[in-house]
């Protein structure tokens, strides 16, 4: 089982990242992602390993479930898809605004206190809309304002200054690294800024399944318990309607799950099987059949995930291969691309 001691940071160091999927074009690989892969049994040891799972890195959104648990330790309130969308990368629906918008009522505050970066919707036919009504780039309209609104929010609750909320030195954030540290099992090898404005702290891949697999494993009731519950139960309100995360999520039973920028993927059940993956190009072309071809390693019913298993090359408009993971990554054989 997992130990309660915190290790030292991982090496920041250039990472050493195997081949995790070809694109099989006609028969032929045309081209390959690199990458890194973990998945961890039930009893967090490493079942499967490639590429360098070790070196720090930055998990980028696939680590906001750890910034919700963290939120709700220091006394969020919020439950369901409040709470969903404060771990959120959403769309940009309507929906989505509206659970900002009430999270920021919550807290007596309005849009202009976040500080978050304006945007526009992250959903390429939400955004189509959004400019095709006039409407400009909004921090509500940018897929962290969920997660933004909920640090107000927490701040609020606990007395804590608001606008400077997004400093590393800030209470909030210094609240949020020992929570990463916690759940990860590491210290932070190094923080920067991601792209919304937010401190980003740097862990290693197997400590970012880690911290997974401690918020699905969490007694009932529990802050982690109360984030995972919210996001297998509002999938969409954590993404957005049509979203590959969603997916995955309603797809397998008691499944966590959590995308980020740069091919960041990470899932946890409920028993603590965990896996997350790292494609070193930033694709979400591999991210996705890699990330599927993990969870069949960590015992998911591969029938399940077939609708991951990675979208079609064309050539003049028909399907003439695909992107496949590397053979090691498959625990089952499947069929050739052609």
């Amino acid at each position: 089982m997992y130990s309660s001691s915190i290790a030292d940071a991982p090496l920041v160091r250039e990472p050493l990242h195997a081949p995790v999927a070809h694109l099989i074009r006609g028969g032929m690989i045309e081209g390959i992602h690199y990458g890194s892969v973990v998945v961890l049994g039930g009893d967090g040891d490493v079942r499967f390993q490639l590429g360098d799972i070790e070196a720090a890195f930055y998990p980028r959104s696939a680590l906001k479930p750890v910034q919700a648990v963290a939120m709700a330790r220091a006394g969020l309130p919020l439950d369901g898809e409040l709470l969903s969308l404060t771990a959120a990368s959403h769309s940009g629906e309507e929906r989505h605004l509206a659970g900002t918008r009430r999270i920021l009522e919550l807290a007596g505050l309005t849009e202009d206190h976040l500080r978050n970066v304006p945007d526009m919707p992250y959903d390429p036919v939400v955004r189509d809309a959004w400019v095709r009504a006039g409407r400009l780039p909004s921090r509500l309209a940018q897929n962290c304002s969920g997660k933004h609104a909920a640090m107000l929010y927490t701040c609020r609750l606990n007395g804590w200054s608001l606008e400077d909320y997004l400093d590393p030195g800030h209470p909030l954030q210094q609240a949020i690294a020992e929570i990463v540290e916690d759940l990860t099992g590491q210290r932070i090898a190094r923080v920067t800024v991601d792209g919304c404005g937010a401190p980003l702290f740097s862990v290693s891949l197997h400590g970012l399944a880690r911290a997974a697999a401690r918020i699905t494993t969490a007694v009932p009731g529990t802050p982690e318990a109360r984030v995972a519950d919210a996001m297998r139960e509002h999938a969409e309100m954590a993404s957005g309607s049509g979203r590959d995360v969603a997916a995955l999520m309603r797809a397998v039973p008691g499944l966590l799950a959590k995308d980020g920028f740069e091919g960041v993927q990470v899932a946890a059940l409920a028993d603590g099987r965990a896996v997350a993956v790292k494609i070193a190009d930033g694709a979400n072309r591999a991210r996705v059949p890699v990330a599927a071809a993990a969870l069949a390693w960590a015992g998911v019913d591969p029938a399940l995930l077939t609708e991951f298993q990675g979208e079609a090359l064309l050539g003049g408009g028909q399907a003439v291969g695909c992107v496949r993971p590397v053979r090691s990554l498959e625990p089952v054989a499947v069929s050739a691309c052609a």
